[in-house]
């Protein structure tokens, strides 16, 4: 299953969720009305003979009670979503998780944030933010509302108990979970279930009221026993019901976690890692449980289980040992001895090696093995990733982790290449950016000129979660530096707009747009956006004039080839429109950026991240471009 595709069946199975789930609250909705309304009628006073029922589903009354039961039941779901909003940190929160120090000296802790780092560049997609939660037991998460506020989180039991194949494995189990669409599916089950469970809350309170006010006096009695009934019923009616889309949520993330096994040997192509963490897991004497308050609440995110389910049906997840079969068929059902805590390990830095240069792809399958490897980064894709960490320099390196030295090697990577504007844009941000910044800038000076072809997305990506730290004050004169510097730009090329919008999406995140519009109704931007693809792709203008010419054809929109260079806000205008491409056409369209980029049969370093930049803010996370003719055969297999 490809990323388009497994995309649709996220989004068909969330269709199919909330259809049964919205049968579910709406009968849910009715039980209520109709208690609610008949307590209603006993507190006014009548005799309670069969009139009360009639009174009861009395149209008005019934229609009014239904009104005010939807409210509740909406109220309690927005409120939910709000305080989800805020992405994947809200759940590490809520869980007790705490930001990892980019700047970790601690071995285990930096094992983690390096095999992250890795695979998320093997992702095509932003380091996401790394959580900890100080917690024994093996676990992990991946959590958010889109690919640029996801949040991961690892217990202390896992970073300390796995190796760095295992731990490997678990990450890559959780990347499968953020490229499936899991994320946004589980966080809008949570927000969901939440207002079901609204009505038991109320029903408990007035229970609680009820109990508490045994003294009313005798003349009260039939208006206290009618309270005491409603809080039952609603107490009744809504942990039912909470009850049901529990088993519904359950039911989903079984699946859910298999396919995750699966992808997780898929990108890694080591079936012993995810599959050596599942069998620590089983031996580990405190399993998966966490301690965190809410724990339950968010149980269908999890690693493992993370809390103990009554029966099979409510389980979230499979039973440890059908995962392991299915991931090690061979498995003879032994289990290591129960895992100590290790308190230290040997750091896994990236490997070092690895040729600088212009690694390229042959054309051929090369378009199509790009649109395939989306959201399915290979070995090899994670095996390059590390390499590419290994050629950054040092100094580049460990700025990309610190907040002030991340912003100035942002901004050294966005300044333009020729020395009018670099000069202009020095000078602008003497004036606005902190005297910090400039120091880290100036020091950073040395190291960004010799930047190698290529390196630079990878800076970009590592830099992310260091700047979404930033203070409210601090992001906003951040915003308003990037602004300065791309409005001084004498000739903004394709490379740096791309890259400068991902920084800002990467930060501050992008309104979800809706994905109403097909290819035929967006000539203009698509002209305006492979126009500019063409150029940087092509040696002249009448090479890249025939690849648009070419696309035209074949995407069976008319395109009228742009000739002149295009204004980042030009582009922005495009791209605001791109994004609303509904989902089953944005495959032709990323065949068709690649196809311009390509060039002479190959797709140089600052083309693929052009690319992997310009796909990303799509939704669509790109690995590395760079591959040879036989792998890019390859990939169109995978």
């Amino acid at each position: 299953m490809d990323f388009f595709t497994a995309q649709d069946h996220a989004r068909r199975l969330t269709g199919r969720l909330v259809l049964l789930l919205g049968l579910a609250v709406v009968a849910l909705i009715v039980v209520t009305s109709v208690v609610v309304a008949l307590a209603v009628v006993l507190l006014d006073g009548g005799p309670f003979t069969g009139e009360p029922l009639a009174r009861a589903l009395q149209p008005r009354l019934l229609v009014g009670v239904a009104t005010a039961v939807i409210l509740v039941v909406g109220l309690g779901s927005l409120v939910r979503h709000l305080q989800l909003r805020a992405g994947g940190s809200a759940v590490a929160e809520a869980l007790g998780g705490r930001p990892l120090n980019l700047e970790t000296r601690d071995a285990d802790e930096r094992q983690l944030l390096n095999v992250v780092e890795e695979m998320a560049i093997a992702s095509g997609m932003p380091v996401p933010l790394v959580y900890v939660l100080e917690d024994q037991a093996i676990n992990a998460f991946a959590a958010g509302q889109e690919l640029d506020d996801v949040a991961i989180g690892v217990t202390r039991g896992a970073i300390e108990t796995l190796d760095r194949d295992q731990l490997q494995g678990v990450i890559a189990h959780e990347f499968s979970h953020i490229l499936h669409g899991d994320m946004r599916l589980n966080l809008r089950l949570v927000a969901l279930l939440h207002g079901i469970l609204v009505i038991g809350l109320i029903g408990r309170m007035l229970l609680h009221a009820s109990g508490s006010g045994r003294r009313m006096r005798s003349r009260r009695g039939r208006g206290q026993a009618a309270v005491l009934g409603l809080g039952a019923a609603l107490m009744v009616v809504g942990y039912a019901g909470t009850l049901c889309g529990n088993l519904i949520k359950a039911a989903v993330s079984r699946q859910r976690e298999f396919l995750a096994d699966a992808s997780a040997v898929q990108y890694t192509r080591n079936p012993e890692g995810i599959g050596g963490a599942l069998k620590v897991l089983a031996a580990h004497r405190l399993g998966s449980r966490l301690l965190a308050t809410h724990a339950a609440e968010f149980s269908h995110l999890y690693f493992g289980s993370g809390v103990r389910s009554l029966s099979r049906l409510t389980a979230t997840h499979p039973p440890v040992e059908a995962r392991i079969r299915r991931v090690l068929p061979r498995w003879d059902g032994s289990l290591p001895p129960a895992p100590a805590i290790r308190s230290s390990r040997q750091a896994g830095a990236p490997a070092p090696g690895g040729s600088r240069g212009a690694d390229t792809l042959a054309s051929g399958a090369l378009a199509a093995a790009v649109v395939a490897s989306v959201g399915r980064p290979s070995a090899e894709d994670i095996a390059r990733a590390r390499r590419r960490l290994g050629e950054i320099d040092e100094r580049l390196f460990e700025a990309a982790h610190e907040p002030f030295a991340a912003r100035a090697l942002v901004y050294g990577i966005l300044m333009g290449a020729d020395s009018r504007s670099r000069e202009a844009q020095r000078q602008a941000l003497n004036g606005q950016a902190l005297p910090e910044v400039l120091s880290e800038l100036e020091a950073l000076d040395a190291p960004l000129s010799g930047l190698a072809p290529g390196q630079r997305l990878p800076l970009i990506e590592l830099a992310l979660p260091a700047l979404r730290q930033l203070s409210a004050t601090q992001h906003a004169r951040f915003q308003a530096c990037l602004r300065r510097l791309m409005a001084l730009e004498v000739h903004a090329g394709a490379l740096q707009w791309a890259l400068h919008r991902l920084v800002v999406q990467g930060i501050r995140g992008e309104r979800r747009a809706r994905r109403d519009r097909h290819l035929a109704d967006l000539a203009g931007p698509l002209s305006l956006l492979l126009s500019t693809l063409a150029r940087a792709g092509q040696q002249d203008e009448g090479q890249a004039r025939a690849a648009v010419e070419r696309l035209s054809a074949v995407l069976g929109v008319t395109l009228d080839f742009v000739g002149e260079p295009a204004l980042a806000t030009d582009l922005d205008w495009a791209m605001a429109r791109l994004v609303r491409l509904v989902q089953d056409e944005r495959a032709p369209l990323l065949t068709a950026m690649s196809c311009c980029v390509e060039h002479d049969g190959r797709i140089d370093p600052e083309e693929a991240e052009l690319l992997s930049a310009v796909a990303w803010t799509l939704g669509c996370p790109l690995p590395s471009a760079e591959r040879s003719a036989g792998q890019a055969d390859a990939g169109t297999a995978r």
